[in-house]
């Protein structure tokens, strides 16, 4: 395994490179897309997260064109540009310790130097959420830190880690929601949900080619309130991505991860010889995941993608860590197209359009999990798993930012799901894709305003419809298939309100009130309300 992607590794590092670090501040990302969407700068953005010297190369266009911006444009510009001015090439030496470095920005510890650069900060979080249900209040207290450096010119690193304790009424199942799923640490107090958030990277870049390895989330697409293809619902993972920019027209990216599939393997645990912990020496079917897509831009604002993912299981495949195999064809090739012995695989695309129509976003992405394109009009004999999304959004309608957006989201039965356990479309029982998972749809409107620099308030609607996940038995064998929201569970409605601010670099107040009603197939609705306050600090 790791052969492939150290012979990649020494042969990039012969090319004249620039380090490379990903950047972890969706802030930043939301004011560039923005920006993009009023047609000022071209903004790549379609996969998460973004490298930190594109961002701050995008931050330097849209400071170029300064005169296109209002006050608070301009204001938030500055305050951004003072979090990603330690990507720049460092004159130095200098550092600093509790105190704001040569750009004005607080940091406890920096360093600079011509051919070392590091930064170390502390990470703080508290906060008092509501539960809908019980009413009753969930204390949340965490802490941790973060670096990121950079060594010569060619590499870059970085870790993160917070460790986070909430207290009362806990969701520790995050089941059907927008919370981000964790992975529970078995505590002898079950009283509290005990979980840790891990992000570490090291990579090297150079005019084209990047190529990392590391522990992070990995996103593809857009959406207002969940993603189709890849999602941030589930925790983190490995992995090893490589992205290749050729020419201004064309972008590939391709990512590798190593997934916990749940599903233990008895064949290989075995008897530890003692009684503690039951005896057993547990391990778990090794389960992976790859993907990778092709962006073509014929001209500015306007991008068309093409891609494909696998998820596989019970042994490392080489063919998979190349980023160029056809994975869908080599699975069919290997295992002679044996559904029994082979992967599940899926092929999307997507396509986005910015400021054609003025400061509007147009986007929509459709996921093939399986089509029958011979049988796709007959009704009694389709087998068509899809899911599509659709958004559109605008600023300054008038109002200085202030944006409106609108997107509707389909997720037909028995998307993400396979006959092998441990090929489902999740990562620690999670779901790598959207949230709401398959076999329903989900309507959200949403009214973005800031008044002031870096304060950011939004309101929200939210409707979703959700059917039931059905038999093993019924996508397989079923025909005709089952309609969509066969077995209707519910549906439920959310209005929510956001405030946050950012007083200070990466450190925040938010405020997020949500009132939800929920009817079920059967019996009376239900209504609750639910809110969370929250600080949250790292330098």
């Amino acid at each position: 395994m790791a052969k492939p992607i150290l012979t990649i590794l020494l042969l990039t590092c012969l090319l004249k490179g620039n380090a490379q670090v990903y950047s972890n501040f969706p802030e930043t990302d939301q004011f560039l897309a923005r920006m993009a969407q009023k047609g000022i700068i071209e903004f790549h953005d379609i996969v998460k997260p973004l490298e930190r010297k594109y961002i701050l190369k995008s931050l330097d266009s849209v400071r170029a064109y300064s005169e296109l911006l209002t006050g608070v444009e301009k204001k938030e510009l500055a305050f951004y540009l003072q979090e990603f001015q330690f990507d720049r090439p460092a004159i130095g030496p200098d550092y600093t310790f509790m105190v704001r470095d040569a750009f004005n920005r607080l940091r406890a510890f920096s360093y600079r130097d011509r051919d070392f650069r590091l930064t170390i900060d502390p990470y703080i979080i508290t906060g008092f959420d509501q539960n809908p249900d019980s009413l009753e209040m969930v204390s949340r207290l965490g802490a941790g830190f973060q670096l990121m450096g950079y060594a010569g010119k060619n590499f870059g690193f970085q870790l993160s880690f917070r460790d986070i304790n909430e207290h009362g009424s806990f969701d520790p199942n995050r089941i059907e929601n927008e919370r981000p799923g964790i992975i529970r640490k078995d505590t002898a107090n079950k009283e509290v949900l005990n979980y840790s958030q891990l992000r570490a990277w090291f990579g090297y870049s150079n005019r084209m080619l990047n190529i990392s390895a590391g522990f992070d989330k990995f996103t593809w697409g857009y959406g207002e309130t969940g993603k189709l293809i890849v999602s941030d619902k589930a925790p983190s993972y490995p992995q090893w991505r490589v992205s290749f920019n050729p020419v201004k027209w064309l972008r590939f990216q391709y990512m590798h991860a190593w997934l916990q599939s749940g599903v233990l393997d008895s064949a290989r645990s075995y008897g530890t010889g003692n009684t503690v912990y039951g005896g057993e020496r547990q391990f778990y079917v090794p389960k992976f995941f790859a993907t990778h897509s092709l962006q073509l831009t014929p001209f500015k604002g306007l991008d068309f993608h093409i891609g494909e993912s696998i998820t596989y299981s019970d042994k490392l495949e080489l063919a998979y860590l190349v980023p160029v195999t056809f994975f869908k064809a080599f699975d069919n090739l290997k295992y002679n197209d044996n559904i029994l012995t082979g992967a599940n695989g899926q092929l999307f695309l997507g396509i986005s359009s910015r400021n054609h129509i003025p400061n509007t976003h147009l986007y929509g992405t459709l996921l093939i999990d399986e089509i029958r394109f011979s049988e796709l009009w007959n009704r009694s004999k389709s087998r068509n798993h899809m899911g599509y999304n659709a958004g559109i959004s605008i600023t300054d309608p008038g109002i200085p930012y202030l944006t409106l957006s609108a997107e509707y989201t389909r997720i037909t039965p028995f998307v993400y799901r396979n006959l092998l356990p441990a090929q489902n479309f999740t990562h620690s029982d999670d779901p790598l894709g959207d949230w709401m998972g398959n076999n329903a749809d989900r309507l959200t409107y949403a009214i973005r305003y800031t008044p002031l620099p870096r304060l950011k308030l939004q309101a929200r609607y939210l409707k979703i419809r959700k059917g039931g996940a059905g038999t093993l038995e019924q996508q397989y064998f079923q025909t005709p298939q089952p309609d969509f929201l066969f077995d209707y569970r519910y549906s439920r409605e959310m209005i929510s309100g956001f405030v946050d601010y950012e007083f200070i670099n990466n450190a925040f107040l938010k405020f997020r009130i949500d009132f939800s009603e929920q009817m079920p197939a059967a019996g009376l609705p239900t209504k609750g309300v639910a809110s969370t306050i929250g600080f949250y600090f790292g330098l």
